[in-house]
C-alpha cells in the first residue's frame, strides 16, 4: 500500500493533469501544446502571508506583499543600452500588440437584471457578515459584459462610500503588472529568463547565480525583505517618508536555500524585477507600464502610486483593534492620497505598487490572460512554469508571476494581493471565458470568500443560458 505522501503526490499530479487538461482544451486563445510531467495545480490558499509594518501598532494583521518606489538614483538608474552579456533586439520576435481595452457591453444575454440583483444582494451580505468596511467587485461575462458591484465605506471616518470607481491598494496583484513587462521586455531582446541579475544589476550583493526566471517564479532563494524584525518599527516611525529599493534591500535577510533549490514566496524577488526592469527598458518603470500597457488598454484609473499623481477617489485601508464583527476599524491613511500609507508602499517597489479599481482590473486580468496583451509563447511560459515550481510543493501552484488554482470549481489564472489595511484578488476561468476583480480596503478576511460565491452565480447564469456557446 503506498505510503500517505506518495498518495499526496499521486493526487497532485492527477490535479495538475486535469488542470494542464483544461487549460489545452480552451486553448487560452493561444494554442498552448502542453506536455510532459504531470503535478500538482491544487488550491492551496493565497501566497505566504506577508506581514506588513504591524509589529509597532500591535496589528495582527501579515505582511504586506507589495509596494513601488520612486527610481533609486543609485541601485536603480536606468541605462538606454543593453548590459554586456544582456541579449541584443530579436527582430523575428516583436512585442505582440497590446489589444485596446472596449468599452462595457449592456447586454442581458448573461447578466440579466435577476443576476444582477442576485450579485449585489450576495455582496451586501458577505460584506456585512464578514464586516468588511469597503469593497468592489467587477465581473466580465463571455460576451463583454460587466457587472460592477460595490458595497460599503472607502472612508469610515467621512461615511463616504465605495463607488464603481473607487480605487484601492491591490497589493501584490502589482505583481502581474511586473511580471508581464518583464516578459515583453523578454520579447524584445531586452531580457533573458535564464541570464543572471548580474548581467543587469551588477552591483547588487545577491548570489550571482540568480536567474530573472527564478524572480519571476519565486525559487531564488531571496529572504522577502518585509519579514525583517526591525522593519516593521521604521515603516511606521514614519509613515509619510518615501523609501527606494537601495534601502529596502538592506533588510533582506539570509537566503531560504540556495537558487533553484526551493521555493518561496518573498516581495525582494520582484523589488529586485522592479529595478531590473528599469535598468533594461531603460526607463522608470511607471514609466513602461503606462506605454506599453495602462494607455493601450485603456486602463485610466490604474495608476503606479509612488510615482504617479495621487489616485483619487481612493480608499482608506484598515486594521482592527480586535477580532470580531464589531471591532473598531483602526484608518492606516497618512494622508497623502497613497494608500494605505507612503513609507509602506514606496518600501516595495515592483511588488506592490499598483492602485486601480476593480473595472480597471477586470480588464486587465481578461486581457493579459486572454492573450492578448503578450505573444503566445511568453504566456504559455509563465503558465507551464508552475510545473517547474510544483516539485517543491509550493503553499499555491505558481508559474512566472501567475498562479494557477482551482476557482469556483474552474481552473483559473490570476494573483492575489494583501497589503497592511488592503486584499484583493484577479481570476480569468480561461473554460468559461469568465474575469472577476475583488477589492477590498481590510487586510483579515479572503476576498476569495466574496470571489468565489458571486462567480458561483455568474457563472450559474452561464449555465443556464439557451444562447449559443459563448464565443
Amino acid at each position: 500500500m503506498a505510503s500517505l505522501p506518495q498518495r499526496r503526490m499521486a493526487t497532485r499530479r492527477a490535479r495538475l493533469s486535469r488542470w494542464l487538461v483544461a487549460l489545452a482544451g480552451v486553448g487560452l486563445a493561444l494554442g498552448l501544446v502542453i506536455s510532459g510531467p504531470a503535478r500538482s495545480l491544487e488550491q492551496v490558499g493565497a501566497p505566504a502571508p506577508v506581514h506588513s509594518a504591524v509589529g509597532a501598532v500591535g496589528s495582527t494583521a501579515s505582511r504586506p506583499p507589495e509596494a513601488s518606489h520612486e527610481p533609486s538614483p543609485s541601485a536603480a538608474s536606468p541605462s538606454t543600452a543593453p548590459p554586456s552579456g544582456a541579449p541584443g533586439p530579436r527582430a523575428a520576435s516583436p512585442t505582440a500588440p497590446v489589444a485596446s481595452a472596449r468599452p462595457p457591453r449592456t447586454s442581458d444575454r448573461f447578466a440579466t437584471p435577476e443576476i444582477r440583483g442576485a450579485l449585489q444582494a450576495r455582496l451586501d451580505d458577505l460584506r456585512e457578515r464578514y464586516a468588511i468596511p469597503g469593497i468592489s467587485v467587477t465581473i466580465i461575462f463571455p460576451d463583454g459584459t460587466r457587472w460592477v458591484g460595490s458595497s460599503g465605506l472607502a472612508d469610515v471616518k467621512a461615511g463616504r462610500e465605495v463607488t464603481p470607481t473607487t480605487k484601492f491598494a491591490v497589493g501584490s496583484v502589482s505583481k502581474t503588472f511586473t511580471a508581464a513587462l518583464i516578459m515583453a521586455l523578454e520579447e524584445g531582446g531586452k531580457v533573458a529568463l535564464d541570464a543572471t541579475v548580474p548581467t543587469y544589476l551588477p552591483e547588487l550583493a545577491i548570489d550571482p547565480a540568480i536567474t530573472v526566471r527564478q524572480l519571476l517564479d519565486h525559487t531564488s532563494g531571496l529572504n522577502d525583505f518585509f519579514f525583517h524584525r526591525r522593519i516593521d518599527k521604521a515603516l511606521l516611525s514614519s509613515p509619510a517618508r518615501r523609501w527606494d529599493p537601495a534601502e529596502s534591500l538592506t533588510y533582506v535577510g539570509k537566503p531560504y536555500f540556495k537558487p533553484g533549490r526551493g521555493w518561496h514566496y518573498s516581495n525582494t524577488n520582484y523589488l529586485v524585477l522592479g529595478m531590473l526592469a528599469e535598468r533594461a527598458g531603460g526607463a522608470p518603470l511607471s514609466d513602461q507600464l503606462h506605454e506599453r500597457f495602462l494607455g493601450p488598454l485603456g486602463l485610466t484609473e490604474t495608476s503606479y502610486q509612488p510615482s504617479d499623481e495621487p489616485a483619487d477617489p481612493l480608499a482608506h485601508g484598515y486594521r482592527f483593534d480586535s477580532p470580531g464583527r464589531t471591532a473598531r476599524p483602526i484608518d492606516l491613511s497618512d494622508g497623502s492620497g497613497i494608500a494605505p500609507f507612503t513609507s509602506v508602499v514606496t518600501a516595495a517597489a515592483g511588488a506592490g505598487g499598483i492602485a486601480s479599481n476593480s473595472q480597471d482590473l477586470a480588464v486587465w486580468t481578461r486581457q493579459l490572460y486572454g492573450g492578448h496583451v503578450l505573444e503566445p509563447g511568453s504566456l504559455r511560459a509563465m503558465i507551464l512554469d508552475a510545473a517547474s515550481t510544483a516539485r517543491f510543493r509550493p503553499r499555491l501552484p505558481y508559474g512566472l508571476g501567475v498562479q494557477l488554482i482551482d476557482f469556483a470549481g474552474e481552473p483559473s489564472l490570476g494573483h492575489t494581493g494583501r497589503l497592511l489595511g488592503f486584499r484583493s484578488l484577479i481570476r480569468h476561468l480561461p473554460r468559461s471565458g469568465m474575469s472577476i476583480a475583488v477589492l477590498t480596503n481590510q487586510s483579515r478576511t479572503d476576498p476569495g470568500i466574496v470571489g468565489r460565491s458571486l462567480m458561483a452565480i455568474a457563472l450559474g447564469s452561464i449555465r443556464r443560458c439557451p444562447c449559443p456557446e459563448p464565443r
